[in-house]
């Protein structure tokens, strides 16, 4: 049986900052994928935004690894190149009733350690952006957008400097706790299928790391979430962009609302919204294409704050899935990063739920799955 020092699951934004993190610890990493090519999955669809830390409970592993990870990944990409732009956002009341809601939102932020928010009237936030509709707004401006498929090709980079490599075309198909490690059952394109030991494992398998965890034998998978799946459609938009900076409306629980942000060409998509995949069980089920109906409920939530928006301009772009570990009118959990303190198995972390801020949180999961591990970085 081969051995290695440390096996990433999972070739995403995430488990590319664990098995960089890893390596640069001085471990033999292997992260392995089981498509073709890195971040095919919930990485590569999304909003692309590094998020501030505005909108998660305080004292929360999101807003924590958030704030903390917003300051790392711009000074990596600083450091690396990585195309992005600190283009600012604004989040919008569009009503009255919505004002003490968005002071609220401030206030949060602010006990997070988001430290640069700014307070604006209508009048001051129709100046910075024209087309824009509200009552107040809240400028955040160290929120930014960024390549995402940059940053893991960067992430990647610095792993296999490191030592460490990416095993693509390999899917976990099973995972065992011994007396000696954690023993994975690697099933290859070719139908082939290996086993290989390793001390530590790190679940950072997106959509499918509830079915990992609850599959993996000597676990105790009675604390295990159950998956769910929320998909989030996006359209573009025809013509030129009528904000320089993103806008988003008052969150709502969990959800973010649908809104406007920018790509680092300058195009303006719309979207999220929120769509629960109630008949899907496997992420293999997940249909990704856009229903262009869907549009019809995007006009009315983005009139609210650019009332401009005309008729037509809508196409479908694209869709995601949010990696949840809730169901509906549930509350949202907090990141689930199960180490040894919490399951008991040395060597061995789940992480469940990442969806969003763990783009703009990568590097800080990182280290979190470090000192989870008990390692200490060189």
């Amino acid at each position: 049986m081969d051995k290695v020092d440390a096996v990433v699951v999972g070739a995403g934004v995430v488990g590319l900052a664990v098995g960089r993190a890893l390596a640069m610890s001085g471990l033999e990493t292997l992260v392995l994928e089981r498509e073709t090519a890195i971040g095919t999955g919930v990485s590569s669809r999304n909003s692309e935004v590094i998020h501030a830390g505005l909108y998660y409970a305080e004292g929360s592993l999101k807003a924590r690894l958030c704030v903390a990870g917003k300051q790392q990944l711009y000074a990596l990409c600083d450091s690396h190149g990585i195309a992005h732009r600190r283009c600012g956002k604004l989040v919008v009341a569009t009503g009255p009733e919505q004002v003490a809601g968005l002071r609220a939102l401030a206030a949060k932020g602010a006990r997070n350690g988001v430290d640069d928010l700014r307070w604006l009237a209508r009048e001051e936030a129709q100046a910075l952006e024209p087309a824009l509709h509200c009552e107040a707004a809240l400028l955040s401006p160290s929120t930014g957008i960024i390549d995402s498929h940059g940053l893991m090709l960067a992430l990647q980079g610095d792993l296999e400097r490191a030592g460490g490599a990416v095993g693509l075309a390999s899917a976990v198909q099973s995972l065992r706790i011994t007396p000696q490690g954690q023993v994975l059952t690697v099933g290859t394109d070719d139908g082939a299928a290996m086993e290989l030991l390793s001390p530590i494992v790190v679940n950072a398998a997106g959509l499918s790391a509830p079915w990992l965890a609850a599959q993996t034998a000597g676990l105790n998978t009675a604390d295990v979430p159950t998956a769910h799946f929320s998909k989030g459609n996006y359209f573009s938009l025809q013509g030129k962009a009528p904000f320089s900076r993103l806008v988003y409306p008052l969150p709502q629980d969990a959800w973010l609302g649908v809104h406007l942000s920018l790509d680092l060409g300058g195009q303006a998509r719309f979207g999220p919204d929120a769509q629960w995949l109630h008949d899907v069980s496997d992420p293999s089920q997940i249909d990704y294409q856009v229903d262009p109906v869907r549009a019809e409920a995007f006009y009315a939530d983005v009139r609210r704050y650019w009332p401009g928006l005309p008729d037509g301009a809508l196409a479908p772009a694209y869709s995601g899935v949010r990696p949840k570990i809730h169901g509906p009118g549930e509350p949202a959990p907090d990141f689930r990063i199960d180490g040894p303190e919490r399951h008991g198995v040395p060597g061995l972390v789940n992480l469940l739920g990442i969806e969003s801020p763990g783009l703009t949180s990568c590097l800080a999961i990182a280290e979190e799955v470090l000192q989870r591990l008990g390692l200490v970085r060189h």
